[in-house]
């Protein structure tokens, strides 16, 4: 799996939305200025090339869907992220946003009682 482009996040957040949709469903979705039919047309073929969508033909109209689950993805590039920023150490990840989101004791006492409910499952 590769890491997509800005453009094509923004495409298969839609899709993931949606579940299924045409390209005209795509553009109604995406914040104004709106891209192109055709360029966004262009963004869901590369997704298909890569792996990411599939189609259903109707004709010569397409309806698209995503074959990658956003978890999935989401795990994907996250692991990446640990991996290519921070020696690949989940510690050094919190630490990190701890510093930089400047939470205190309290906060960090929050986000261990959350880590050990999700352990319970």
């Amino acid at each position: 799996m590769k890491e997509l482009t800005k453009a094509e996040d923004q495409v298969m957040q839609i899709l993931w939305k949606l579940e299924r949709a045409f390209v005209k469903d795509i553009v109604e979705e995406m914040p104004d200025p709106k891209p192109a039919y055709n360029t966004v047309s262009t963004i869901v073929r590369i997704l298909e090339t890569k792996g990411f969508v599939d189609h259903k033909a109707y004709g010569k109209t397409h309806e698209y869907f995503p074959t990658i689950t956003k978890e999935k993805y989401t795990k994907f590039y996250l692991n990446n992220l640990l991996k290519g920023y921070f020696n690949g150490s989940f510690q050094n990840l919190v630490s990190f946003f701890a510093r930089e989101n400047k939470l205190d004791a309290n906060d960090l006492e929050k986000l261990l009682n959350e880590i050990k409910k999700d352990q319970k499952f």
